[in-house]
C-alpha cells in the first residue's frame, strides 16, 4: 500500500508539473499583439518563442550538479523562485525584460524538468514509467491553461504585460507547497556517487537515439507552443479563436500523456506506441495547416494526442532506459540538455521562415519531414534496451 510520502510526493510532482508549460505556452496566443504593440518583428518573435527553449536545454545538464550540491528538494525549490521571478520580470517595462525573464523561465524549466524523472525513479522505481504519465498530464494541462487563458486575462487585466506576469502567482504556490513539505519528502541528494561519467553515457548510441527522438519532437511541441496560433492567424483564424484551438489540441495531450505509457506495456518494447504517436502528430499538423478548415477540430485533436502521447513516452525513456535512479538523473540531464538545445532550433527557424515569406504549406510539409526523420530515431530509441553500471563498467543489455 501506498504511503503518506508517496502521496505527497505526487501531489507535488503535479502541481510543480503544472507550472512548467505556461511560461512557453502563454506567449503563443500573444504573439501577433506583441509584434504590433512592442514592435517585434518575425525573426524577432521567432527568438522570444526560442529563448526558453534554449535556455532550458543550457540549463539541463546541471541540475544533476545542482542536486548534488544541494539535495533534489531543495535544487528543486531553487528552480521554482528561479521561474516565479522570471515570470515576473518579463512583463515589467524595462528594456530587454521581456527577453531576459523568458531565458530565466527557460532556466528554471529545464532544472525542474530533469531532476522530476529523477526524483520519480527514486520514489517509484516500478512504476516510474506510469508516474511519468501523470507528471506529463500535468504539463500538458498547465500548457493548455496557459495557452487558453492568455488573451482573456489579457482582456481582463488590461495588457499583455500583466497576463504574462499573472502567471508568477502559479509558480509562487507550487514553491510554498514544495517549501512547506519538503521535509516530508527530504532524501539524500540524488547522486551522492557517480560511476558512469557523461563523456560514457555520451558513447552510448542508445544515449544518443534518446537524445535525437527528445530532441525533434520537443522541437514540433515548441514549435506549436510559439507559433500554432500565429500560424493559424495566418489562416484566417482570430487570436481568441486561435488560442482556444490550440488550447483545445493541449487539453487532449492530457488523454494521450496518462494512457501512452499504459499502451507502451501492452507490446514487447515502446516502438509500435512511439510509431503511432508521431503518425497522430503528423496528420493533426496536415489538417490544420494544409487541409481544408472543416478539418481543424479532427486536426487540433490528432495533433494534441499525439504529442501528448510523444512527449510522455519521451520523458518514460529516460526510466525505462536507465537501471537505477543515479543513471536516470544523469541521463536525463544529458538527453534533455542536448535535445532541448536541438529544439530550439525550431521556433527559430519558422520565424526566419516566416520572416523570408514562406508560404504556409512549405512549412508544414517541412515539420512533416521532421516527424519522418523522428520515426527513425523512434525505431532505435524505443527498443527494450538498458543502460546499467552496476558491474562498474557502463554497460547496454536488454532491459
Amino acid at each position: 500500500m501506498a504511503s503518506r510520502r508517496t502521496y505527497t510526493f505526487i501531489v507535488l510532482m503535479f502541481v510543480v508539473g503544472l507550472n512548467l508549460r505556461p511560461a512557453m505556452s502563454s506567449v503563443a496566443p500573444l504573439l501577433s499583439r506583441l509584434q504590433e504593440t512592442a514592435g517585434l518583428s518575425p525573426a524577432s518573435a521567432g527568438i522570444l518563442t526560442t529563448l526558453p527553449v534554449l535556455f532550458l536545454g543550457l540549463s539541463a545538464p546541471l541540475a544533476p550538479l545542482l542536486a548534488k550540491q544541494l539535495g533534489s528538494e531543495r535544487a528543486l525549490s531553487s528552480a521554482l523562485l528561479l521561474l516565479t521571478c522570471g515570470l515576473i520580470l518579463r512583463g515589467m517595462p524595462v528594456p530587454g525584460a521581456l527577453f531576459i525573464g523568458s531565458a530565466m523561465a527557460g532556466s528554471a524549466i529545464g532544472l525542474s524538468g530533469t531532476l522530476l524523472p529523477a526524483l520519480v525513479k527514486r520514489e517509484l522505481p516500478h512504476s516510474a514509467d506510469l508516474l511519468t504519465g501523470l507528471y506529463t498530464m500535468a504539463l500538458c494541462f498547465g500548457g493548455a491553461l496557459g495557452a487558453g487563458l492568455s488573451v482573456p486575462l489579457m482582456q481582463w487585466l488590461g495588457s499583455w504585460q500583466l497576463s504574462l506576469m499573472s502567471w508568477s502567482l502559479l509558480a509562487l504556490v507550487a514553491l510554498a507547497l514544495w517549501v512547506i513539505n519538503m521535509p516530508t519528502t527530504q532524501h539524500t541528494p540524488l547522486n551522492p556517487r557517480t560511476s558512469a561519467s557523461l563523456a560514457q553515457l555520451m558513447r552510448k548510441p542508445l544515449t544518443w537515439h534518446v537524445m535525437l527522438f527528445m530532441g525533434i519532437q520537443s522541437s514540433m511541441a515548441y514549435i506549436v507552443f510559439g507559433w500554432l496560433p500565429t500560424l493559424l492567424v495566418y489562416r484566417g483564424y482570430d487570436e481568441a479563436a486561435a488560442g482556444w484551438t490550440m488550447a483545445i489540441s493541449i487539453m487532449c495531450q492530457l488523454v494521450s500523456a496518462l494512457g501512452a505509457p499504459w499502451l507502451a506495456r501492452l507490446t514487447h518494447d515502446q516502438r509500435p506506441a512511439l510509431l503511432l504517436v508521431l503518425l497522430s502528430t503528423a496528420l493533426g499538423l496536415w489538417m490544420l495547416l494544409i487541409a481544408p478548415l472543416i478539418w481543424k477540430w479532427p486536426g487540433a485533436v490528432l495533433l494534441g494526442i499525439g504529442q501528448g502521447g510523444s512527449f510522455s513516452l519521451a520523458l518514460s525513456l529516460l526510466v525505462l532506459r536507465t537501471a537505477n535512479s543515479r543513471l536516470a538523473g544523469q541521463l536525463s540531464g544529458l538527453v534533455q540538455g542536448g535535445g532541448y538545445t536541438l529544439a530550439a532550433l525550431g521556433p527559430f527557424g519558422v520565424g526566419l521562415m516566416l520572416q523570408a515569406g514562406a508560404e504556409l504549406a512549405h512549412i508544414a510539409w517541412l515539420l512533416i519531414l521532421l516527424i519522418v526523420i523522428c520515426c527513425g530515431f523512434a525505431l532505435l530509441a524505443g527498443r527494450n534496451r538498458q543502460l546499467d553500471d552496476h558491474s562498474g563498467e557502463l554497460l547496454v543489455h536488454r532491459g
